[in-house]
């Protein structure tokens, strides 16, 4: 019997554990998460060995910081995409050794950057002896000028942060040693162009800067980093590693200094959009309704009439609380917002025809997407706000006066208080 008990107790195990549910696996992987932003690199890989052998480590870092930072890289050699529309599903730009030659190329990049595109560039991609072959490109847009010097050979550079404030500067400290690089100096001065935000630049212990004592840097002012305030844009005067020119051999990393690494995914961050709306504590949210009163005049954005119908006009006008001078921030990417009238929601603040021109009026227009209906607001120091045009990286102007009726336009954004306003609610 005790045997016979104890085949049945095995048994009943055997047919417990048959029956038993299976342990639970790991859980299934989640779907994939979207990407935050995609960036595409135009190269050319065709001077200079230092300069391939950049663009071929660049090629390699990319892509495993995209893995990591949830974005995606792609490089080309086509830079015809750029004039073909080709870039427009990209929210940033790169140029990695080179910038665009044709006048279609040109005009292409152009046009996407005065629409909100963002933009990196490195070393060579400033480098002009004739920069007024492109003018808008080297003297406006990068405002560098002409190549007027180099070091040689190439070090590293002890950098000071000029501008902690950016968001691509922000984990940057006082002072860093950068990767090693040949070094660039320019015909502009970049410190006299209001537009310029000078992030980084050599500090004086690195002098002498370079290993030839005919091509070093003894004494000077040199910037490294620095974005133009009219766009989405960032230029790196580092991208030229060192090189055994006899063996095509590598002899230093643009990728070797984590700290200007750093400076490198927090910019690409901000210029793709990721995570870059109005920072914490502001005042700005989709659902409040504001008043935008001048800092100039005291007036407030107004509708003409109270109108709603396309073609309003937007205009300064003493504030009175109605709700012609009511309006909502409905974000739409990278940063940028539509203006939406309290009347019409689906009205918003519009620049006319699409213009790019300075003076160019604004209405109220049916929103379609389009970069001339799209805002980005920008945070000053005082609390208020200047907003910029996403197709002309312009800002939305007052005349600077307490006149009735005047109608608001695009200017170049500057310091005036013309563009400066006050969100209050109510």
């Amino acid at each position: 019997m005790t045997r016979l008990a104890a085949r049945l107790l095995l048994l009943l195990a055997l047919v417990l554990g048959l029956t038993a549910p299976a342990h639970a696996g790991p859980s299934s992987p989640a779907a994939a998460q979207a990407p935050d932003f995609k960036v595409i690199a135009f190269y050319s890989g065709t001077w200079d060995a230092a300069h391939i052998d950049f663009v071929k480590e660049a090629n390699e870092w990319f892509p495993r910081t995209a893995a990591q930072n949830n974005f995606t890289y792609t490089a080309t050699t086509d830079w015809n995409l750029l004039a073909n529309g080709g870039v427009n599903d990209y929210q940033v730009v790169l140029f990695l050794d080179d910038a665009p030659e044709t006048a279609a190329q040109r005009t292409g990049f152009e046009r996407y950057v005065r629409a909100g595109g963002g933009w990196m560039g490195f070393h060579v991609a400033a480098f002009t002896t004739d920069a007024g072959s492109w003018p808008w490109y080297y003297n406006s847009f990068l405002g560098s000028g002409n190549f007027r010097s180099n070091t040689w050979g190439p070090t590293s550079a002890v950098l000071r942060t000029e501008d902690r404030t950016h968001p691509a500067a922000t984990g940057l400290p006082a002072t860093f040693t950068s990767s090693v690089s040949e070094w660039y100096s320019w015909s502009n001065d970049l410190r006299s162009n209001p537009n310029i935000r000078i992030l980084a630049s050599v500090d004086p212990s690195s002098f002498p800067l370079g290993t030839d004592p005919n091509q070093s840097w003894y004494s000077g002012y040199y910037p490294i980093l620095w974005t133009n305030t009219q766009y989405r844009m960032l230029y790196a005067n580092f991208g030229h590693n060192a090189m055994n020119y006899d063996t095509h051999t590598r002899l230093s990393s643009t990728f070797a200094s984590a700290t200007q690494n750093r400076f490198l995914i927090d910019g690409l961050k901000w210029l793709g959009g990721a995570g870059n709306g109005p920072a914490p504590g502001d005042p700005i949210s989709e659902t409040a309704w504001y008043s935008l009163t001048s800092a100039a005049g005291g007036t407030c954005v107004d509708a003409r009439a109270a109108a709603t119908a396309n073609g309003t006009a937007i205009q300064q006008y003493a504030c009175n609380g109605t709700l012609a001078q009511q309006f909502q921030f409905r974000s739409t990417d990278g940063g940028y917002s539509r203006i939406a009238a309290r009347g019409n929601p689906q009205q918003v603040i519009d620049v006319t025809g699409v213009s790019v021109d300075d003076n160019a009026p604004l209405q109220l227009w049916s929103y379609a997407g389009g970069g001339n209906q799209q805002w980005r607001p920008v945070r000053e120091a005082d609390g208020g706000y200047h907003f910029v045009a996403r197709h002309s990286g312009k800002c939305l102007s007052t005349d600077g006066s307490a006149t009735n009726g005047v109608s608001l336009v695009q200017r170049p954004c500057g310091t005036s208080a013309a563009q400066s306003f006050r969100l209050r609610t109510g």
